[in-house]
Formats: structure tokens, sequence, C-alpha cells
């Protein structure tokens, strides 16, 4: 993989293809093969983009300089950090604007990136994630889990990756579950709870969404748990010009369960990009 230097990390990337730039950003706690097959059917019709995010997959969380507070304890990674690190990745690669698609926690970094650079976007896609602030309970919860993968490093990864694999992946998916399974237990525990502290105290994106405006499209799982249908109706009805999809036999993660279904959907939309609304 091509790496670009940043003057914190070194964020390694895949790019594929040539044409309208397809930006895709992988959620937590996988890497940027999460979306394979999506690289390998847009990059004949784009230039499909997909990085490793800081903590994740071959890009590092960063020097100890600048991951690690006055306190010796690892710093969050906010969604800004993310953000910005995308718009680094863009800057050096000469990308002017692009199609910025986000699943789960890839989402909300799409959606703090419309929030901080909105000319750099000329479409939204925003899969299996929501946009509200995190709660109280969920700030715990976040913060107690990022306790746990510090505390326990790979073992403590892996034993996550058991417990929640069958709500990432429906249970009758069974042909992704494996790789999902790896990306999970291959997951840094250091990036992924400086990730976890940082969505921990992520703002509300609920005006953001409403700002939008170009076509996006809001795509979910039927039966996905984490964040279910009426999540995705929600920022459906807060985007001035959107579709939702709600892609049948699939949990959390569509693209991999129903890679067919999300697609088409995807390549309807990518479409309707090059028509005027």
């Amino acid at each position: 993989m091509p790496v670009i230097q940043t003057p914190t990390t070194g964020i390694h990337y895949e790019d594929r293809g040539t044409g309208p730039v397809l930006l895709l950003v992988h959620g937590h706690p996988f890497d940027h093969t999460m979306w394979q097959p999506q690289i390998a059917r847009f990059s004949r019709t784009h230039r499909v983009i997909a990085p490793d995010l800081r903590g994740y997959g071959r890009t590092p969380l960063g020097t100890p300089r600048d991951t690690t507070g006055a306190d010796g304890r690892p710093r969050a990674t906010g969604l800004g950090d993310f953000a910005e690190d995308l718009v680094d990745l863009l800057d050096a690669l000469d990308v002017r604007d692009c199609v910025l698609a986000g699943l789960s926690m890839g989402g909300q970094i799409a959606m703090e990136f419309r929030r901080r650079h909105p000319g750099r976007l000329r479409g939204l896609v925003l899969a299996d994630t929501f946009p509200a602030a995190e709660t109280e309970e969920g700030r715990a919860a976040r913060n107690a889990m990022a306790d746990r993968f510090l505390a326990g490093g790979a073992d403590a990864v892996r034993e996550y990756a058991d417990e929640v694999l069958d709500r990432m992946v429906a249970p009758y998916n069974t042909h992704a579950a494996p790789h999902v399974h790896r990306m999970m237990c291959a997951t840094d525990p250091v990036g992924a709870a400086a990730a976890l502290r940082g969505r921990a105290e992520r703002p509300d994106y609920r005006q953001t969404l409403t700002t939008v405006p170009f076509p996006a499209l809001v795509v979910v799982g039927r039966d996905d748990t984490y964040t279910p249908v009426a999540d995705a109706e929600e920022m459906h009805a807060l985007l001035p010009h959107s579709t939702l999809a709600v892609v049948e036999r699939a949990a959390h993660l569509p693209n991999l369960e129903r890679p067919e279904e999300f697609d088409a959907v995807l390549a309807s939309y990518l479409r309707s990009l090059v028509r005027p609304i």
C-alpha cells in the first residue's frame, strides 16, 4: 500500500481507478479492506480511495509525543482528527472534491468532514451510522471499553470480536463473518481505545445534515441493531435531498453481507450525481 506522510502519522491507503473520486471510510474496529467488494466494483468507473484510518490497519496512531497526554494516558482520537487526516490525504493526492462514503464510525467521520469542509464534498453516503451526540450512558460504555482494550491488549480485542461478531454480521451471513472477525482481531487496541474516547465526545450532527445541498444516500441493514432503521430514517428526514435504502437480510455491514444489493444502491446514487437536482 502507498503511504502519505503527515506531521503526525503515515496514512496507508488504496487508490484504484480513474474518474470522479469516491472516498471510502471504514468503521470501528476495521480497516480499509472492509470495502473490498466496493473497491473492485467501483474502480471500474471511479477513482476509489480507501485509507486505513489513524490507529487502524497499517496506519500508525502516531508518535508517543502526539498520542500521549500529560498524565501518561493515551490521548483520544477525535472525529475531527480523522477528518483532518482525510483532508491531508486528499490534498497530497491533489483531489479537490469527492463523494465521501462512511460506514458506522466512518459515517460520523463523514459528517464531521462535512461540518468542517463543506466545499470539499460533492456527494455523501451514510451507511449504518447515526448523527446524535453520545448519551451519558454511551459515553461511559465507550470509555469503559477503551479501558478494557488498554488493560487487556490483543486478548481483549479478540474477546470483544467474539462477543459482537453476530451483531456486526447477521448470523445467517456466514460468508462475511471470517473476514470481519479477522479485521477486528487485528485491530491495534491502543488505536481503538483512542478512537472510542474520541467518539464518546462527538458533537451532534443533526443540524449539519440539514445544510447538505446536494443529493445524499442513507443505507442501513434491515437487521442492524447497532444503528437500526429508525436512525437511518431520522437522517433521511434531516437531509434536504436524500435517498433511503434498506438492505434486506443484512445487519451492521451490508456492504460485505449483501455486496450486490449494496453496490446496486450505491451505483444508482453515483449515477444520479451527474444529473441536476
